[in-house]
């Protein structure tokens, strides 16, 4: 075990740690977790916590992760390399995520879904269960991805969200409904049908706006979409290159 963690933690001696782990203070460590190398845990978090839903499968925080103080995560879970958290998230059971996620705070994410690489959540999304987002999405504040058609049931139908997908803040996906890839969601709309890939929509419900595209930079440098050709901050160079192959390049600052 490493030596930063903190004497007021509780850290269970079943539980599996990496080398350079930091766990900050009045935090809880249950048995069913494994965390990699170099993860940081910061104060008053709650991690492994117990579920039936899980069938006792460990919750995995790989290495280089951050999660911020008051965090709860369920056992079951399993994130890939350089997880990062906002301040008081929840993740539920069996949700399976690739690299690098990043999870607003306050984010409510209910469990047995798929999240891809590079995914970015902003404050306060909820995310329900049997979700499928794919790599490289943006959810942006207070958005909501619902799973039940007829509330309360169990016929959960989950939101399918495919690669590059933008959701601008407080919209609402209702159940079953694809969002395609590169497609970009106005703020405050209500997305009741299936979006095209490469479209804009918005509105309540949403409606087709035209092409993604055709959306210009308000500075007047250029489009706005694909946002791949202009924002690279917080991205591998190796994606980079990819991204500068695929869809061309338009920005005047490289970053990694």
């Amino acid at each position: 075990m490493s030596e930063k963690i903190s004497p007021l933690a509780k850290v269970s001696e079943k539980a599996k740690i990496g080398h350079g782990v930091a766990i900050g203070e009045f935090t809880v460590i249950y048995d069913n977790v494994i965390l990699g190398n170099n993860v940081v845990v910061e104060s008053h978090c709650v991690l492994g916590y117990k579920s039936p839903l899980s069938h006792n499968r460990p919750l995995v925080i790989s290495d280089d992760s951050l999660i911020r103080s008051h965090c709860i995560f369920y056992e079951g879970s399993t994130f890939g390399r350089g997880l990062r958290t906002g301040h008081h998230a929840i993740v539920r059971e069996n949700l399976s995520a690739g690299i690098e996620l990043q999870i607003g705070t306050l984010c409510d994410f209910q469990g047995d879904s798929e999240i891809g690489d590079f995914v970015r959540t902003h404050s306060s999304v909820h995310i329900g269960k049997k979700a499928k987002i794919g790599n490289c999405v943006w959810i942006f504040p207070y958005t909501v991805l619902t799973n039940d058609p007829h509330p309360p049931s169990d016929l959960l139908t989950g939101v399918v969200v495919e690669d590059y997908a933008v959701i601008a803040t407080m919209c609402v996906i209702l159940p079953g409904v694809r969002l395609g890839t590169r497609s970009v969601v106005g703020a405050h709309s209500l997305v009741n049908r299936d979006v095209e890939p490469d479209t804009l929509v918005a509105g309540i419900p949403a409606r087709k706006i035209g092409m993604a595209s055709e959306v210009k930079m308000r500075d007047g440098s250029g489009r706005a979409y694909p946002w791949m050709r202009h924002f690279h901050r917080g991205y591998p160079a190796a994606l980079l290159e990819k991204w500068k192959s695929e869809f061309g390049d338009t920005s005047q600052r490289k970053s990694g």
